[in-house]
């Protein structure tokens, strides 16, 4: 019965915090789309590759020097419907573009920085708005999934 109330109340809490939006909706389900007034541009999705660096290093390929999902806005604004993907579960980081193509190295010493996002719920239909709460410098970009290789990628120019 507890459990029942419990689940209830979290429920109402939800359903509160969801703001009203009426602006454009993401036409496809997890994929995140820059929000451009009241235009939606979507962020280029692709496959991670994992390279072996040195020692326990491991570096993430994208292919291509330059995302085709661009923005002049330093602190861009993304709404993100949800299916399967878990919207808390995407991080921001900079990419490194270097000999045609665009990377990222992990190590057990050196973790890259991660870009904070505000994430706020919209509606009950899995809408949120993702926003980046600090200015990017010009350069690539992307949003990745914890646990997957699939990835969003974007640039600020």
């Amino acid at each position: 019965m507890r459990i029942r109330c419990l689940a209830l109340c979290l429920a109402a809490v939800f359903a509160a915090a969801a703001q009203d939006y009426s602006g454009p909706q993401p036409p496809q389900a997890d994929l995140p789309y820059l929000k451009h007034a009241e235009n939606l541009v979507p962020t280029e999705v692709l496959e991670a590759k994992e390279e072996k660096g040195k020692k326990d290093d491991f570096t993430y390929v994208i292919a291509g020097a330059a995302s085709s999902a661009r923005t002049p806005l330093a602190s861009p604004i993304f709404l993100l419907r949800t299916g399967k993907l878990v919207a808390d579960k995407l991080s921001l980081y900079k990419l490194e573009a270097r000999n045609g193509r665009r990377e990222i190295t992990f190590s057990p010493k050196k973790q890259p920085k991660t870009i904070r996002v505000e994430l706020t719920l919209l509606n009950t239909n899995k809408l949120y708005r993702l926003e980046v709460q600090e200015s990017l410098e010009p350069g690539e970009y992307v949003f990745s999934a914890e646990g997957s290789n699939r990835v969003f990628c974007f640039q600020v120019f």
